[in-house]
């Protein structure tokens, strides 16, 4: 059987300083338990006995980074993920910024977009997706790419609609893409009005004022100085009265920027600028 890598703490700092200086990705403040977890699963599943073997094939073999930034970065997503947020979306938030002549909402780590899709499908059936800009970034630009095209599995379907209709939908789900082989393919009027940009949340600053910034599952894998820029950043990119929504099991409890906040509803993780 063959041995599973380990890794001391100067080995990942190593790697990690590697990664920031040739890359420009840093990750130094990323959970530290599951930056070591995710590293060694990457090593395992490539057959990368060491910490110096790695770090040879990152600087000496091009596909190699690229591999090893999707086992870093996650990319686990879905359409209409806990249905109650875009419930809540539906009905206290989307009847609020209606009353905007225009509206920019920031999906930050879109990962493969289809949280981004969505909320077009949101905002399209309240009449509202044509005076939108969705701005959709992550830090990953394979996963980005993916999530431009508008291709999901077919096989997943079934059970995104039925997270539309918990969140709310009464329209048929189907309508919104078309199917062929095993994948499906969004409606472009979808993606009309949505714009993917690389964006990195432990580095980049902010680019834009928002009406709503969407961030869910993102902040968990962040250590807390992480988890405080990045909130920071939201507060700084919301104009007065924005909301900011976090994934299930995210809050703003020990944030620092917790005073600029109300929450709007402790389920849907659901938050509004106040200051």
């Amino acid at each position: 059987m063959d041995r599973v890598p380990d890794l001391t703490n100067e080995e990942l700092d190593n790697i990690l300083t590697l990664v920031h200086r040739q890359f420009g990705y840093d990750f130094s403040d990323y959970a530290r338990v599951s930056v070591r977890r995710r590293v060694i699963a990457f090593m395992t599943r490539s057959g990368i006995p060491t910490a110096g073997d790695l770090q040879y094939n990152l600087v000496n073999a091009p596909p190699c980074f690229p591999r090893f930034l999707q086992y870093l970065t996650v990319n686990v997503t879905e359409m209409f993920r806990d249905p109650i947020f875009y419930k809540i979306l539906r009905e206290k938030v989307l009847p609020q910024l209606a009353s905007y002549p225009f509206i920019k909402i920031w999906h930050a780590g879109c990962s493969s977009g289809e949280e981004v899709y969505s909320m077009a499908i949101l905002l399209k059936e309240e009449g509202l997706l044509e005076r939108s800009k969705l701005y959709a970034t992550d830090i990953n630009s394979h996963v980005l790419a993916k999530a431009k095209q508008g291709i999901f599995p077919l096989k997943n379907m079934q059970e995104y609609t039925r997270n539309y209709r918990s969140s709310g939908g009464q329209e048929e789900f189907s309508q919104y893409y078309t199917a062929k082989y095993d994948h499906v393919l969004f409606d472009a009027s979808l993606k009309k009005n949505m714009v993917f940009a690389l964006h990195n949340l432990a580095s980049d600053g902010s680019f834009n004022e928002f009406n709503l910034i969407i961030c869910r599952n993102v902040l968990i894998y962040f250590d807390r100085t992480l988890q405080q820029r990045s909130v920071q950043l939201f507060r700084q990119s919301l104009c007065l009265l924005g909301y900011l929504g976090l994934g299930t099991k995210e809050s703003l409890m020990f944030n620092i920027e917790k005073p600029h906040f109300e929450e709007l509803d402790p389920k849907a993780k659901l938050y509004r600028r106040i200051n």
